[in-house]
C-alpha cells in the first residue's frame, strides 16, 4: 500500500483490470458483504420481494460496470429510493393483483429516461434543485423509512394511510410490543452504533449491517421461530413464527440433502420469484406521476453521490456524469426487466469500495459477480435472517437521514436553509416526493425574492438571464464577475465556466455587484475554490464585504448590505492568549488552501472542507517550523458521511525521512494483516521491540529505511509516552491525538509531545 499521494492514476479498461485486480477484488469481497444485507433491507422496506434488491445490487455490478464514467463508485438499489417505490406501489394498486408487474413497467421507463437524459448530455439539470431541498427530500425519506420499519422491529402493525399516522402509530404501540422481536432489532442498532467506533480494522473489514444478521440468527434458533407458536412472557404470550423470518426464495423452496441438487434448486426458485413488467397501466396519470417521481429522484441522487464519490478518489478522477446516467439508465431498465429495483450510485457501498484500497471501475463488476455466488450460497442462511435484522438496519438509516444533527448542520447554514428543509419535508410527507420538490424549490426562489428586494416579475428575469463573465487578463490569471441574481438557477452556467479553467490557475472571483448569493451556488464555487487549491492554484473572493448572512457560515445565503463584525469565540480566545504568551502567531480566518494535507495518506481518502484557527511557530530547540490548525474534514460522503473537526499539527523536518504511518494497533489487527497481506498490506515489526511492535502499527513503502529511522531512543519515547497518530511525507510530520478540537491545554500539550519527537528525529538523523 502505496503512503505517497498518487500522482499516475491506475491503467483504464481492460489494462487497468489486468494491473490492479487482487486491490479492486479484494474491495468487492467487502463491498459485497454491504450489499447483501443493505439490498434486501431495501427491497423489504420498499415492498417488494427481498431477492429484488440483490438483482439490483448484481446488476449495478455487472451491466452498469460495463457502460458508466465514474471509475470508483458503486452501483445498486439504495435507501433513497425506498419512498418513490412505496409511493408508486400505493398509487398503482388497482386490486388486479399485478401492482408490482406496473412499477417494474415504471422503472424500466424511468431508466429508459436517464438513458436518453445522458445521451442529451443533460446531466446538469439536477444542479437546478437547491441543496436544502434535496436535504428536506431526504429528511422526508428518513422519516418514512423510520415510521414503516419501526413497526417491523416492534413487531407491531399500523392502519395508518400516510406516513405521519405512521409514525403516531409508533408510539401508541408500545404496550403492544412483542419483546422476542423487538430483543432482535434493539440488540441490531446496538451492534450498528458500537462496531464503527471500534477500531480493530476486522470490525471495518467485515460491515456492521453483516455483523446484525449473523448475531440475529442464533435467536431464530432460540425462540424458534421455525415453526409458528405462541411465547409467554410477564404474563402475556407473544407469536412468533417463519413469518418474522427472510423469505427470499418463495414458499415452494425446500432444501435438498445434496449440495449440487440444491445449488440447482436454489436457481430454480430464483427464477420462479422474478416479477416481470405489465405496460398496460401506461395511459394512467397515477403511472407517469411514479415515472416521473423515479427518474428524477433516481437522477438527482446518482449525480449527487458521483460527484461525492469523486471527492473521495485519492487519483482526483473526474466521472463522465452524462457517461453515468447512460450506465444507471441501462441497469435499471435490466432491473426493471426481471423484477429488481431502481439502480443508482450508492455512496456508503463506495465509501467502503474506496476505504478498501479500491483502484478502478472493475472492483464494482467483481461486486455482482461475488453477489452472485453469495446468492446461491447463502440463500439457505438468509431464509433463517429474522426480517426484525433488517429493520434494526433501516430504522437506524431512517434516523440518520433524517436525525437532529442534520437539521443542527442545516440551521448552521441560516435559518432560511432550515425553512426551506423543513417545508419541503412536510409537503413531502403530506403528499409525495415529486411535489415536495416542486414546493421547496418554488418556496426558495420566493423567499430569494423576498431577500433580494425586487418584485417577483424582476427577479425571474434577473435569476434567469445572469450569466457570469470571465476573462483571461495578460498575466494569465482569471477575472470573474457575479452580477445580480446567483442562486441555484444560476449553477449550471457557473459550473460550466469553471470546468474551462485549467487547473492550477489563479482565479478572482468578484461579487461585489451580486444582490443575493444562494447557498447551493456558493457550495460550487468553493468545490471550486478546493479542487485549485489542491492543484496547486489559487482562487480568491471579493466583493464580499457589503454582504450579510443569517449564519458566519462561508456557504450561507448572502444578501448586499452592511457587513457585520463577528467576535472571536471563548476558545478562540484561548487560544489566541496561549499564542500571544508563547510568542506564536494566531489568526482565526478560514485558510482554504489545504492542499499540503493533501499529501500525508491520511486525508487522501477524506475531503477536506478547510482549517481554521491556525497557529504557527518554530520549536525553540530545534527551530523546526510548525503549524498546528483546526481542520474540518469529512470520513465518506453522503448518507456514509460523517464531519470531523480535528486540531493537527504539522511539523516540517529540515532532514529527509522515510515515508510511514504509525498509529496504535488494535487486539485483532494482527490477524486482519495477513488477510490483507493480499493485495500488498504490510505492518512493520521488529524483533528487537516486541513491545513497540504490539503496540503500534507501522507501515510504509520502504521497510529497510523504516527500521533504521526507528532507532533504539525513538522507540522508547514512542512506547513510554502518550499514543499520537503520527505520519510523515517524507519532508514533514503530520501529528494529532483524537480526532477532535483541542482546547488551549491540549493544544499545548500536542506541541509538547512534537517538540520532544522532532528533538530525537533530529538527533536520530544527525
Amino acid at each position: 500500500m502505496s503512503l505517497n499521494l498518487p500522482h499516475a492514476p491506475p491503467k483504464a479498461g481492460f489494462k487497468g483490470l489486468i494491473q490492479n485486480w487482487r486491490s479492486d477484488f479484494l474491495a468487492a469481497i467487502s463491498v459485497s458483504l454491504v450489499a447483501l444485507p443493505l439490498g434486501l433491507g431495501v427491497a423489504v422496506a420498499s415492498g417488494v420481494p427481498p431477492i429484488s434488491g440483490v438483482l439490483s445490487a448484481i446488476i449495478g455490478g455487472i451491466v452498469v460496470t460495463l457502460f458508466r464514467g465514474s471509475h470508483l463508485a458503486i452501483n445498486g438499489p439504495a435507501a433513497g429510493l425506498i419512498a418513490v417505490i412505496l409511493s408508486a406501489i400505493i398509487s398503482l394498486d388497482d386490486g388486479s393483483g399485478k401492482t408490482l408487474n406496473y412499477v417494474m413497467a415504471a422503472i424500466c421507463i424511468a431508466g429508459a429516461l436517464q438513458v436518453l437524459m445522458g445521451l442529451l448530455k443533460l446531466g446538469r439539470i439536477a444542479e437546478l434543485i437547491p441543496s436544502s431541498v434535496i436535504q428536506g427530500v431526504m429528511v422526508a425519506i428518513g422519516i418514512i423509512i423510520f415510521s414503516s420499519q419501526m413497526h417491523v422491529a416492534m413487531g407491531t402493525t399500523s392502519t395508518a394511510t400516510n406516513t405521519v399516522g405512521r409514525l403516531l402509530d409508533v408510539f401508541k404501540q408500545i404496550p403492544n410490543i412483542n419483546p422476542f422481536i423487538f430483543l432482535i432489532s434493539f440488540l441490531g442498532v446496538v451492534l450498528l452504533v458500537v462496531i464503527p467506533k471500534i477500531k480493530w480494522r476486522i470490525f471495518q473489514f467485515f460491515p456492521a449491517s453483516l455483523w446484525v444478521l449473523l448475531a440475529s440468527i442464533p435467536f431464530v434458533y432460540l425462540f424458534n421461530f421455525f415453526e409458528g407458536h405462541d411465547i409467554s412472557f410477564l404474563g402475556k404470550d407473544y407469536h412468533v413464527g417463519p413469518e418474522y423470518l427472510i423469505n427470499i426464495l418463495g414458499e415452494g423452496y425446500k432444501p435438498l440433502p445434496n449440495f449440487w441438487d440444491n445449488m440447482f434448486n436454489i436457481i430454480a426458485q430464483i427464477k420462479a420469484v422474478l416479477i416481470y413488467p405489465d405496460f398496460s397501466r401506461a395511459n394512467s396519470a397515477e403511472f407517469w406521476v411514479a415515472v416521473l417521481s423515479i427518474w428524477i429522484i433516481a437522477s438527482i441522487q446518482t449525480l449527487a453521490m458521483a460527484k461525492a464519490v469523486d471527492k473521495l478518489d485519492p487519483y482526483k478522477r473526474k466521472s463522465d456524469l452524462n457517461k453515468d446516467l447512460i450506465g444507471v439508465g441501462l441497469g435499471t431498465m435490466v432491473a426493471g426487466a426481471i423484477g429488481g429495483l431502481p439502480i443508482i450510485t450508492v455512496i456508503v457501498r463506495s465509501t467502503v469500495n474506496i476505504h478498501n484500497n479500491a483502484k478502478t471501475k472493475w472492483s464494482n463488476f467483481y461486486h455482482g459477480l461475488l453477489l452472485i455466488v453469495f446468492l446461491i450460497l447463502l440463500a439457505p442462511a438468509i431464509q433463517k435472517v429474522p426480517l426484525a435484522a433488517l429493520a434494526a438496519i433501516l430504522v437506524y438509516i431512517g434516523f440518520k437521514l433524517a436525525s437532529p444533527k442534520v437539521f443542527e448542520q442545516i440551521s448552521a447554514l441560516g435559518f432560511e436553509q432550515l425553512l426551506f428543509m423543513i417545508a419541503t419535508t412536510v409537503i413531502t410527507l403530506y403528499t409525495d416526493l415529486l411535489w415536495g420538490m416542486l414546493g421547496g424549490t418554488l418556496l426558495t426562489f420566493l423567499v430569494h425574492a423576498l431577500l433580494a428586494r425586487v418584485p417577483l416579475k424582476t427577479f425571474f428575469k434577473m435569476a434567469f438571464n445572469a450569466k457570469p463573465e470571465v476573462e483571461q487578463q495578460a498575466d494569465g490569471t482569471y477575472q470573474i464577475e457575479v452580477k445580480g441574481i446567483a442562486n441555484f438557477m444560476v449553477v449550471p452556467k457557473i459550473n460550466r465556466i469553471l470546468e474551462n479553467i485549467p487547473n492550477g490557475s489563479q482565479v478572482n472571483i468578484n461579487m461585489k455587484e451580486a444582490r443575493l448569493i444562494g447557498l447551493t451556488f456558493m457550495e460550487s464555487i468553493i468545490n471550486f475554490l478546493k479542487d485549485q487549491t489542491n492543484s496547486g492554484g489559487k482562487v480568491t473572493f471579493s466583493g464580499l464585504e457589503n454582504h450579510i448572512s443569517t449564519s458566519s457560515h462561508n456557504r450561507a445565503l448572502k444578501i448586499l448590505t452592511t457587513p457585520i463584525a463577528q467576535d472571536l469565540s471563548p476558545r478562540q480566545v484561548a487560544l489566541q492568549n496561549m499564542a500571544d504568551e508563547n510568542g506564536f502567531n494566531f489568526t482565526s480566518k478560514v485558510d482554504w488552501n489545504t492542499s499540503y494535507l493533501r499529501n500525508f495518506h491520511f486525508f487522501e481518502i477524506r475531503p477536506i472542507e478547510r482549517k481554521e484557527n491556525c497557529i504557527t511557530g518554530q520549536f525553540k530547540d530545534t527551530g523546526i517550523k510548525w503549524e498546528m490548525a483546526d481542520v474540518t474534514f469529512n470520513e465518506g460522503a453522503g448518507l456514509a458521511s460523517e464531519v470531523f473537526h480535528s486540531t493537527v499539527l504539522v511539523a516540517f523536518i529540515p532532514k529527509d525521512l522515510p515515508n510511514f504511518i504509525l498509529e496504535k494497533e488494535g487486539l485483532f489487527d494482527k490477524i486482519f494483516d495477513r488477510i490483507m497481506a493480499f493485495s500488498g498490506y504490510n505492518d512493520i515489526d521488529f524483533q528487537l521491540y516486541t513491545n513497540f511492535s504490539k503496540k503500534f502499527l507501522l507501515m510504509g513503502d520502504d521497510e529497510k529505511a523504516i527500521k533504521e529511522f526507528f532507532n533504539k531512543d525513538l522507540v522508547y519515547f514512542l512506547e513510554h509516552d502518550d499514543v499520537y497518530h503520527i505520519e510523515s511525507n517524507g519532508e514533514a510530520l503530520l501529528i494529532f491525538k483524537k480526532l477532535k478540537l483541542a482546547n488551549s491545554e491540549k493544544a499545548l500539550n500536542i506541541l509538547k509531545y512534537s517538540s520532544n519527537i522532532t528533538k530525537k528525529i533530529l538527533a536520530n538523523r544527525a
